[in-house]
């Protein structure tokens, strides 16, 4: 070992042998046994569609909305309130921990209908989107629910209700709900094992809009849901990420909910305002707890401040100021809900040429289930070795459970799917 002495600093040049009470520069590293995680599917086939270089290239793994021509697509109503807000020079404080509260109340009028009752005996506050929303309803479940702390998914569900949930606290199950044999709602197999849920346990719907399957109960088969899972006492959460974005119709998407309220469930609700208000980096959200009365409500929200403090203390202004002003601006929330059903109507047309097409190139194969499914997601029931076929040959970019975006698909590149998708299941 050298040591160099200048001006009554002395440097090590070299390892000081730990007995010295000096640690060695060697020291082991503290992360030592953190092993590699897994790459996430979604960005992991992004990833792969930026390093390919074929001109006719499609993604169709995120789930954004995308033009026509394939170009993100911002609001006109997003824009023009953003311009009255900047007008108002409003201040960039701490909102409080439940959020802006002109915000949550518009979110659960949203959801619930401006005149209905559960709204004086409900409680929303503000999250960090869906996700947080979500994530916000596991805690809360995890130290207050009285009854298994299992959560039953439908099979499959969105891939991150599984991490959300299991790192929030509770127990993951799951009950069928899709059907590969029709690429539809298995409504027996659902009804089925609804019916042997263990009491008081937690049951997450999908208000609309199924991601990542794109398949909906009927009305009628959401109403013998209903009654089953009061029989069986069970806790309902439906997760609302596409109100307005599924069929275009705001009251239509919000149905399921709204008459669960109206059969007497106290229903939990998770909302997002990314697809359908395009707010996607803005992170809009909001968490709902139906009680029992208006004292209930209140200490359920006083619990939900104290959970919410130390995780992330109080939620963004800017996307909720957006979206509050957009649904309290009569001219600006009409012409949402014109921009919404633009975006669906767009998604269900691609649905119908996809469809078309596949028959023109002449598939042999029943098709139906691309325009009967609805939303964003279509699960088109190609296997996993036609999925890798169709990104090799074609380089068309989807998860290896055949899920595409729809709103990848544009009117321009429609025939190119069609043609790669008959190509590798003909």
């Amino acid at each position: 070992m050298a040591l160099l002495k200048t001006n009554k600093v002395i440097y090590c040049l070299g390892n000081i042998s730990p007995s010295l009470g000096v640690l060695s520069t060697r020291n082991s590293s503290w992360w030592g046994e953190v092993q590699m995680g897994p790459p996430d599917p979604i960005l992991g086939v992004s990833e792969a569609f930026k390093r390919d270089t074929n001109p006719k290239k499609m993604n169709l793994g995120v789930g954004a909305y995308r033009d026509d021509k394939g170009k993100p697509f911002v609001l006109s109503c997003v824009r023009k309130a953003e311009a009255i807000i900047t007008t108002k020079q409003m201040d960039k404080e701490y909102l409080g921990i439940g959020g802006l509260a002109e915000f949550s109340k518009s979110c659960a009028q949203l959801a619930f209908g401006a005149d209905n009752e559960v709204l004086n005996r409900s409680i929303t506050v503000q999250t960090i989107s869906g996700t947080g929303s979500l994530r916000v309803g596991a805690n809360f479940l995890a130290r207050f629910h009285g009854g298994p702390r299992d959560v039953y998914l439908p099979k499959p569900s969105w891939g991150n209700h599984t991490p959300i949930f299991r790192d929030g606290g509770m127990q993951l199950k799951a009950y069928r709900y899709y059907d590969p044999s029709s690429c539809g709602f298995d409504f027996k197999g659902a009804l089925d094992d609804i019916s042997k849920i263990p009491e008081h346990s937690v049951i997450m719907l999908h208000a609309c809009a199924h991601n990542p399957t794109g398949v909906d109960p009927k009305p009628e088969e959401w109403k013998e849901i209903s009654d089953i899972v009061k029989k069986r006492n069970l806790l309902v959460f439906f997760d609302m990420a596409y109100q307005g974005f599924a069929s275009g119709d705001i009251d239509r998407d919000a149905w399921a909910v709204r008459y669960f309220i109206e059969q007497g469930h106290n229903i939990l609700l998770s909302q997002s305002f990314a697809k359908n208000m395009g707010l996607y980096g803005e992170r809009v959200g909001g968490f709902t707890v139906v009680c029992n009365d208006t004292e209930e409500a209140k200490r359920v929200e006083s619990q939900l401040k104290i959970l919410i403090r130390p995780i992330y203390s109080n939620p963004p202004m800017n996307g909720a100021r957006i979206a509050a002003t957009i649904l309290n601006t009569p001219d600006l929330r009409s012409l949402w809900l014109e921009e919404v059903h633009g975006m669906a109507n767009r998604i269900i047309k691609m649905r119908e040429q996809l469809a078309a097409g596949l028959k023109n190139e002449g598939s042999s194969h029943n098709w139906q289930h691309v325009i009967d499914q609805i939303g964003m997601f279509c699960f088109t029931g190609l296997k996993p070795e036609q999925v890798e076929r169709l990104t090799k040959e074609f380089s068309v970019y989807m998860t290896k459970d055949g899920r595409i975006s729809m709103a990848g698909v544009t009117s321009g590149n429609v025939g190119y799917l069609a043609h790669g998708i008959h190509a590798v299941t003909k």
